[in-house]
């Protein structure tokens, strides 16, 4: 179908533009990496993306409590209703309690839900991988919430979760540049700009979610001493996942006082 069609040919021209961007930056990771050590200053979101705003009164969240403290995203069931049913009534029946992060990239993304603890398993509440979700309403900010998918497979959806955690100017001129020769709007160009992200992985992961409280901790996670294959060399475990809806009088999230500031996803494992 044109509609179709269309919509591939664009994808396709923004992985392009951006793959030979990242290629002459010569940046490891998506050039995402600052190398400056230490939390980043995330500054506030003035626009008006419903996904980076505050949720509204009722919007189904995810509480996720951890070792180095409490993060809360906001999900999106309309845009990706396969990604948040499996997620959430994974975390309804437990299966989240008790991992850890078992990837960690600063100023990329950490990552969990693997009940192997390996990167090599995860879950569906299906028995089965279910597909990537596509949509231009939620993007990969700093931030985001993600299901993983594995390389070049759209079809590997499973338990495995990352939240985004690209630094602010991580999205750079070059690279904005592509994005506006690939027809993102204006207003998605300027959050990447300011918020920084992934861009390059829309096209290929979903996005379920958006951090909202704790991005603090998500940072705090993303600093931690890793060996090789970015497996932190102290665990830092995902205690508990709970679900529910967002409400204003919630008080916020706090860090732990103690805290300093590749995988494939098969669908059964685990």
């Amino acid at each position: 179908m044109p509609a179709k069609q269309h919509r591939f040919a664009r994808n396709a021209l923004l992985c392009a533009l951006l793959a030979g961007c990242l290629l002459l930056t010569g940046c490891g990771d998506g050039g995402l990496l600052s190398g400056g050590g230490g939390a980043p200053e995330r500054p506030a979101y003035t626009g008006s993306l419903a996904q980076l705003s505050t949720p509204a009164e009722g919007a189904p969240i995810a509480i996720f409590e951890t070792s180095l403290g409490e993060i809360r995203a906001q999900l999106f069931p309309d845009e990706a209703p396969l990604a948040v049913t499996n997620f959430t009534t994974l975390a309804e029946d437990g299966y989240f309690d008790g991992l850890v992060f078992h990837r960690v990239v600063e100023g990329f993304v950490v990552q969990s839900g693997d009940g192997t603890g390996t990167g090599l398993g995860g879950r569906t509440i299906w028995g089965r991988a279910y597909p990537v979700e596509y949509s231009g309403a939620v993007r990969h900010y700093a931030g985001a919430l993600c299901a993983a998918f594995s390389e070049d497979e759209p079809v590997s959806g499973s338990s495995q979760f990352y939240m985004v955690a690209a630094q602010p100017g991580s999205v750079d001129e070059a690279q904005r540049a592509a994005l506006e020769a690939a027809g993102l709007p204006a207003e998605a160009l300027d959050a990447y700009t300011a918020q920084g992200g992934l861009p390059y992985l829309d096209n290929t992961d979903t996005v379920f979610g958006q951090v909202y409280a704790g991005m603090e901790v998500v940072d705090a996670i993303a600093a931690v001493k890793t060996d090789e294959n970015g497996r932190p060399e102290e665990d830092v475990a995902l205690i508990r996942v709970t679900i529910s809806t967002y409400s204003a009088a919630d008080a916020a999230p706090a860090a732990d006082a103690d805290s300093a500031p590749e995988s494939a996803s098969a669908a059964d494992a685990g």
